[in-house]
């Protein structure tokens, strides 16, 4: 497997981690129409998972630029 594929797959986990961690915090205290609280969620634990799949975001686009700078180098010297 090359490295574009590995980051590209890499993104896609960020985005899955970056969705979960935005529906975790919209139902953040959802209260039932009888007054149970039914989701509580830990504020603290779902900012750390959106800071961490925003450093996977940003670390794979570093790699997928790195490559496409390679890449190019290689066209480069070939023509």
């Amino acid at each position: 497997m090359d490295v574009p594929s590995i980051a590209i797959q890499a993104l896609h986990q960020a985005d899955i981690q970056l969705e979960s961690a935005a529906a975790r915090i919209a139902t953040a205290g959802t209260i039932s129409p009888n007054g149970i609280n039914l989701d509580i969620v830990d504020l603290s634990a779902e900012m750390v998972t959106l800071m961490s799949a925003q450093t996977l975001f940003e670390a794979n686009l570093a790699t997928l630029k790195t490559a496409d700078q390679r890449l190019k180098s290689l066209v480069d010297i070939k023509t």
